[in-house]
């Protein structure tokens, strides 16, 4: 598939009712300076469409944008920010768990970690969250043009073991060369395909 129509919807700091509520939801979630919005304007063609900055902790609310009027992607706040403060923090764990809980159309999370580094034990943390309430997720890979080709195998197996996930679930992703794009992209495509079918099932099961 490719994007053609994508619209930033609204941020929030809490999860709460906002336009076209109801479509699937696909979030991306990391730790800060991870590479999220570099992610979202790569994937989407679009330069400033998430706001980026050499500066951690940048995302500090829940930004919703619109994919091709089918789905909604929501980029959440960066975890582990050494410098926030404490209370800070806790408002950050407070309106990622929120949205978490709240969202009734969850499909997927894109958990992005930084290839060139062994995941954190924050990185750890969601993924066992995610598990624990059994919430789909794919990891992506980020920063992989830093690094070379004959390095991804080393880098890609620590992650595997970190994360205990195979090597084929991890998308090698360079939001400079477009690496990954394709992959995420079908991705998005069939969730946006399952939940539509999900839909008409549901619908003719109603008429029926």
């Amino acid at each position: 598939m490719e994007i053609n129509k994508v619209s930033f919807i609204t941020s929030m700091a809490d999860y709460r009712d906002y336009p076209g509520i109801g479509l699937p939801e696909v979030a991306v979630a990391g730790k800060s300076n991870v590479g999220k919005s570099s992610m979202i304007n790569c994937l989407c063609r679009r330069r400033k469409l998430a706001k980026t900055s050499s500066t951690p902790g940048k995302t500090r609310l829940l930004n919703v944008f619109d994919i091709e009027g089918r789905l909604r992607l929501i980029d959440l706040p960066g975890y582990g920010f050494a410098k926030a403060n404490k209370d800070e923090k806790q408002k950050w764990a407070r309106m990622m768990e929120g949205y978490f809980a709240d969202s009734a159309t969850l499909r997927l999370v894109l958990q992005l970690v930084d290839i060139r580094h062994e995941p954190t034990q924050d990185d750890r943390d969601m993924i066992g969250f995610l598990r624990t309430y059994n919430i789909p997720f794919t990891i992506v890979a980020t920063k992989a043009d830093k690094i070379s080709r004959g390095a991804r195998m080393r880098h890609a197996a620590v992650i595997c073991r970190a994360l205990q996930v195979q090597p084929w679930e991890v998308i090698p992703w360079s939001s400079e060369t477009g690496e990954g794009r394709e992959a995420v992209l079908a991705i998005l495509e069939k969730t946006m395909a399952d939940a539509e079918g999900e839909g008409m099932v549901a619908l003719e099961q109603i008429e029926g």
